[in-house]
Formats: structure tokens, sequence, C-alpha cells
């Protein structure tokens, strides 16, 4: 594992007292474009998003965040998916890009219970093994990146709302595990996130209504 992220995991400069590693500074910015692609629903937003989990998981995995370093590999398969599912509906029949909604009642219920009982079950993993020295915030991070994902596969505004929850628990938790990158990046990602829920609020209210049957998101065009 130090082989194969040797490289990333070296020092990149201090920072108030701090290391700074590449592989944290590199994945971050390159999360945080992720966010800003996301808001304009543009395809690219998957292969950056999967780039930057790669990196922050040699992060994690060197200041011993087992969780969160599970949490990139899991980010990573989601991600495939929903760069899948959006390129897979492209037509011209979608010419305004994702379909953006929001969730019905029964998906914010299930939801929501993944949720709870993932973040439970998962932190009760991490610290029967002894994978993490936070499990309870560590498994939430997992299991709400993981929720946010798909989430956000699917065009649902809610994934926005469980995202911003993952950066009101990874702030504290990133600059306690000597990753000052990170927590810097949760709190530019909570402003990210609150412009980009505002924008995805306004495109749900002009989305035609779903059907009975689940209606896939859809996108437009790759653009820069």
């Amino acid at each position: 594992m130090n082989g194969l992220f040797g490289w990333a995991n070296a020092v990149a400069f201090q920072l108030g007292g701090e290391t700074v590693r590449w592989s944290d500074l590199l994945g971050n910015l390159l999360g945080l474009a992720t966010v800003a692609l996301a808001i304009r629903r543009s395809l690219w937003a998957w292969p950056v998003q999967i780039t930057g989990a790669i990196l922050l998981f040699g992060a994690s995995m060197s200041v011993h965040l087992g969780g969160n370093a599970a949490r990139q590999l899991v980010v990573v398969a989601a991600a495939s998916y929903g760069w899948w599912r959006w390129n897979r509906q492209r037509g011209a029949e979608h010419p305004q890009g994702v379909t953006i909604r929001w969730a019905r009642g029964a998906e914010r219920l299930a939801l929501l219970g993944f949720l709870a009982v993932g973040t439970l079950g998962f932190a009760w993993l991490l610290s029967a093994t002894h994978s993490s020295w936070a499990p309870l915030p560590d498994a939430y991070i997992f299991v709400g990146s993981l929720a946010a994902t798909l989430c956000q596969g699917r065009g649902w505004v809610e994934f926005w709302f469980v995202w911003i929850a993952v950066d009101v628990v990874g702030v504290p938790l990133a600059f306690h595990s000597g990753l000052p990158v990170s927590g810097f990046t949760y709190a530019v990602y909570f402003v990210l996130v609150i412009a980009g829920l505002r924008q995805w609020i306004r495109l749900a209210r002009t989305a035609p209504a779903p059907a009975p049957i689940e209606s896939a998101p859809v996108v437009e065009g790759v653009h820069a």
C-alpha cells in the first residue's frame, strides 16, 4: 500500500504546523471540482470524482481512518454507477439535461432508514475491528457519501442535504485526524453544496412530474 501511494502521500508542504500530503491536497481539489461540475449537471463530474476518491483513499489509509478509506472505494463504485446511468440516458428526447426531481415519500423513508441503520452497523464494524479511532462519525461519512452519490445518480434533490450533513461531520473529523486540507475543503464544500441545492431546487420546480414507474435521469452532452 505504501509503495502504491508513496508518491501521493509524500509531503507537499506544512500548514499551521500540520503536514499536508499530495494525496490529501489533490484529492480534495478534485472533490471541489466534482461539486462544481455536479451543479452544472456535467457528465465530467463522475470521472473527476473517481480520480479524487482514489487519491483520498491513500490519504485516509496513511492516517488510520479505515472508514473514510473504505468510503473512497465505495464512492468509486457508486460514481461509476452514476456515470453509467447518466451516460446511458443521454438522448435527443431530453435536450435539457439531467431530469431533477424530489424523491417520493417512500424513497425518502428508505434513504433515512439506510442512513440510520447503515451508520450504526458500520460504526459497530469499525469498532469491532479497531479500524478507526472515531467509528461513529467515520461511519456516517462513509454511509452518507454512498447515499449521496447514489441519489445524485438518480437526480434526487435530497442528495445535497445528505452532503451537507457529511460536511458538518467531516470538518472536525478531518482536522482531528491530521488532514487539514480535507478540513478546509469540507468547509468550502458546504458553500458550494448550498449553491448546488438552490440550483437543483429551481430545476425540480420546472421538471415534469415523475411517472408512476421511476424515470431515469438523463444528461446533457459532456461540457467543460
